[in-house]
């Protein structure tokens, strides 16, 4: 009987154990409040981006974001940050972010990200007649090279990296920060593969010159809490889901239209 009682007594403590022991999930959060609170920098085209005046976002991460808010019986929430902020606006206001951001180290010892959903080098988009003077990044690491960035992000990392004998042209507002090469007030802006693509699509007179075989390898994930295993498990788990059945390509198609 002392042996039984024991092991029954061993058997409970283990059952108490393992429940104090299992974490508290985001995952559990979202399912109960049924909100997915998204932080995205509408700035960003193909993947974030709120026009003046729009009360909704578009783009590729939103539309994903609906996408990973039904598969939990939830719905997103859109709340806009931009890109200096965005960290601290995730981690006090936000479940996941999603806005076409690329995996870093940095970031990596802030948050987790999820598995990548893109790989994305970035590229540099110059006017048209100028494509063969901008081939690579000494090329462009220039004096005379007027090279215009958004603050905040990635992009900016770039050019303070690699491109410190350039003139480097702060500009505020990424949707409209093609027109400054449009309209030769700056020369050069290096960006995500997949953007400057959309944008020469958008603006006759510039071109993305080599996206295909960018000037530094990147990859996109979703930002989401650090530690909260349960809920990257998930989001992984539905990430692959929507590109096994074709739903990724399906939305990417339709945003780089």
């Amino acid at each position: 009987m002392t042996i039984l009682y024991g092991l029954a007594g061993s058997i409970g403590c283990m059952s108490a154990y393992a429940s104090a022991a299992e974490p508290v999930s985001r995952l559990d959060d979202v399912v109960t409040r049924k909100v997915l609170n998204v932080c995205t920098t509408g700035d960003y085209r193909p993947f974030s981006y709120r026009p003046d005046g729009a009360n909704d976002f578009v783009g590729i991460d939103i539309d994903l974001g609906r996408s990973l808010a039904k598969s939990l019986d939830a719905e997103a929430v859109f709340i806009q940050t931009k890109w200096s902020d965005l960290m601290a606006d995730f981690k006090s206001k936000c479940d996941v972010a999603m806005s076409g951001i690329s995996v870093t180290l940095p970031r990596q010892r802030e948050a987790f990200f999820s598995e990548g959903y893109l790989v994305n080098g970035k590229a540099p988009i110059v006017r048209c007649e100028d494509v063969s003077k901008y081939q690579t990044t000494e090329a462009i690491n220039q004096p005379t090279t007027r090279v215009v960035v958004n603050p905040g992000g990635t992009n900016e990392k770039f050019a303070r990296a690699n491109l410190a004998n350039a003139q480097i042209q702060l500009f505020p507002d990424n949707r409209v920060i093609w027109q400054e090469i449009a309209e030769k007030r700056a020369d050069v802006m290096v960006a995500e593969s997949v953007e400057v693509k959309l944008q020469e699509k958008l603006h006759p007179g510039l071109c993305a010159v080599n996206p295909d075989q960018p000037l530094q390898y990147g990859e996109m994930g979703f930002l989401l809490p650090r530690g909260d295993t349960a809920f990257k498990a998930y989001v992984d788990q539905w990430l692959h889901l929507t590109k096994a059945t074709g739903e990724f390509d399906r939305i990417f198609d339709a945003n780089m239209k």
